[in-house]
């Protein structure tokens, strides 16, 4: 890791399961999870609730591992009352809580009674952070940038980026506009199947809806893909560049591309694996989770499929 205040470790999952399913199977899970090595467990912001509340369930069931929140958006979380649940989570279980903030789409600006800008949103809400009775430092948050401007205040603001639906390009862009010091840590979604056609289609029930958002399909344009990419939950060229699918080794290609663009973390998204809490895929996935940062290289491994 570069300046982040704990150790995320190469490589961590990202679960919605891990904040919505049934709280004794959360523990157990979480507890399994940090015994197999895991440096870090991501739970997603949804659509607001107790996101610190649920942030503590797993560092109470863990003894090592981070647990990141990636990410709440900063229309339904007020920021003292963040930085203070955060400051007493730090107090409780040390620096292994990781607040990631994300400034959403114009709609919940709107809803929340405001007009959308959102770096300058952004700002002003990193600002309140800073100046709460019980300030959330820079190094214990990250944001969800994507565009370049968001990922300039990220890099001045926070430990770093915490992106979505990206290439290892991207990695390597990021990492070339923010220079040595700030984290990148990329969300990767994962399928594990084999078959191309059922894991394109796995992948397309999940992150299809996602594709066609304003922000999310402006950052895949920015990317490389053409209009037509972005056409019926994404065509297989991006699919297959923005989802690891088929073996553990496929998958741990992906991770390894991610490093040498210049990623610190990558988290990793089992998606495709039908109802319920994947164990047995994060199971699998495990001999990834020790997985070492290979010596910086080719940006983009030999025989990936790219966005350009």
């Amino acid at each position: 890791m570069r300046h982040t205040a704990m150790d995320l470790g190469p490589t961590g999952l990202w679960s919605v399961e891990l904040r919505t399913a049934d709280p004794a199977a959360i523990t157990d899970a979480a507890a399994e999870l940090d015994e197999l090595g895991w440096g870090t467990l991501w739970i997603p912001g949804l659509g607001g609730g107790d996101i610190l509340g649920d942030s503590e369930r797993l560092l109470r069931a863990t003894r090592t591992v981070t647990v990141a929140v990636g990410v709440a958006s900063i229309w339904r979380h007020h920021a003292t009352d963040v930085a203070a649940g955060h400051a007493r989570l730090r107090d409780v279980y040390g620096r292994r809580h990781l607040f990631g903030l994300g400034v959403s789409d114009a709609a919940a600006a709107h809803n929340a009674g405001h007009p959308y800008r959102p770096v300058a949103d952004m700002a002003a809400y990193l600002d309140r952070l800073d100046h709460a009775p019980d300030p959330l430092p820079a190094a214990e948050r990250v944001m969800a940038a994507l565009g370049p401007r968001m990922t300039e205040l990220a890099g001045h603001r926070t430990t770093g980026v915490h992106p979505f639906m990206v290439t290892p390009e991207y990695s390597a862009m990021a990492r070339a506009q923010l220079g040595d010091g700030p984290l990148i840590a990329p969300y990767q979604a994962v399928v594990l199947e084999r078959d191309p056609g059922k894991a394109r289609a796995a992948a397309r029930s999940f992150l299809g809806a996602f594709v066609r958002m304003g922000h999310y399909a402006r950052s895949l344009l920015r990317q490389g893909f053409a209009a037509e990419d972005l056409a019926a939950g994404g065509s297989d060229r991006l699919i297959d560049s923005i989802v690891a699918w088929g073996d553990v080794e496929a998958v741990g290609a992906r991770v390894d591309a991610h490093h040498q663009a210049g990623a610190d973390h990558v988290s990793l998204h089992v998606i495709g694996a039908g109802s319920g809490m994947p164990l047995r895929q994060w199971r699998e996935l495990a001999p990834l989770a020790a997985q070492a940062r290979p010596v910086p290289g080719n940006a983009v491994q030999e025989g990936l499929p790219t966005a350009s």
